[in-house]
């Protein structure tokens, strides 16, 4: 597959570095699958299976890629286990393409007349603070201007952590404080985003998952709020999920689709973990783009999400 030789290299290094873990943790265990072994047979295909599933893949994601490996040992007659990462590279890539999942996001926005709104969600302690931080500096740095909001009112502390991030990125930010109604807040920074011809705006919200009704209520109440001031707001819903949690982030993104009808992920902390492994499973279980992955406290290293990409410095 030529697509696999076409990234630039300070890219493609920051992303291996950033998957040593989850590398270290498939390569170990796929070299003992298949140490004095030749060929791809049953046994290999279960002990790859094993592999996928207790690398967070997830089960109903590696019973697909184990799949689509059997028919090709079956057509091909003949797989030596030295092309076994090759090939799951090559199964890997295809059945996420076949998920739609668009590999064109970057930073450019779409044309229109209001600011491009962007609503965060997701739990405390994935890293959504600093992932808006990211991606403030991100669009910044691609020459449009953003604006900040403060609708997590319900912690001091998300308050006072986005204010360090909008000072840091050097980007205006709408707060009123703990406490403060979140919508009334949302919707004073769309007022302001208008007024000022921002082109993007980031709402931040509570990361409270313990009440989803509550939850719900709030996070409908802050879309409504914001459809006074632009109506098709919000034009993006970015879950951001801890790929670090494995399985559990796969639960959360199942109770946060249902809730919150995101449209688009964001996966933190991929250079912690091992568990690298469940940004494949997302993005054939959800059918929805994850559109950024964290591989690093930098603020370079918050990196537009690529399925070759990812898979080829999973797998190479």
């Amino acid at each position: 597959m030529g697509v696999f030789s076409i990234f630039s290299k300070e890219k493609k290094e920051n992303l291996d570095k950033g998957l040593e873990k989850t590398k270290k943790n498939v390569f170990s265990k796929i070299s003992k699958a298949i140490v004095g072994k030749s060929k791809v047979d049953e046994e290999v295909l279960d002990d790859l299976e094993e592999i996928l599933v207790t690398s967070d893949v997830g089960v109903s994601t590696t019973l697909k890629i184990i799949e689509r490996i059997e028919k090709r040992v079956a057509r091909d007659r003949y797989l030596g286990t030295s092309e076994l990462n090759t090939i799951l590279k090559e199964e890997i890539a295809g059945l996420l393409q076949e998920n739609n999942i668009d590999d064109t996001v970057d930073y450019n926005l779409p044309k229109m007349d209001v600011p491009y709104v962007i609503m965060v969600v997701g739990v405390n302690g994935v890293g959504k603070t600093t992932t808006i931080g990211k991606l403030a500096y991100n669009f910044k740095k691609a020459g449009k201007s953003v604006l900040l909001g403060a609708s997590d009112t319900f912690r001091a502390a998300a308050v006072d952590q986005l204010t360090i991030w909008a000072k840091r990125v050097d980007v205006p930010m709408i707060s009123q404080g703990m406490g403060a109604d979140p919508a009334s807040v949302a919707y004073d920074t769309l007022k302001s985003a208008v007024a000022n011809k921002a082109d993007v705006v980031i709402i931040d919200t509570a990361g409270r998952l313990h009440n989803k009704v509550n939850l719900m209520n709030e996070l409908t109440k802050i879309k409504k709020v914001m459809k006074k001031v632009i109506p098709e707001a919000p034009h993006e819903i970015l879950l951001i999920l801890d790929a670090s949690t494995g399985q559990n982030a796969i639960e959360q993104a199942k109770q946060f689709t249902a809730a919150t009808e995101a449209n688009a992920i964001a996966l933190t902390k991929l250079d912690g973990t091992a568990k690298g492994g469940v940004v494949i499973g997302i993005s054939d279980q959800f059918k929805i783009p994850v559109k950024y992955i964290g591989i690093g406290e930098r603020m370079e290293d918050l990196q537009l999400f690529n399925r070759y990409e990812f898979v080829d410095s999973l797998f190479n």
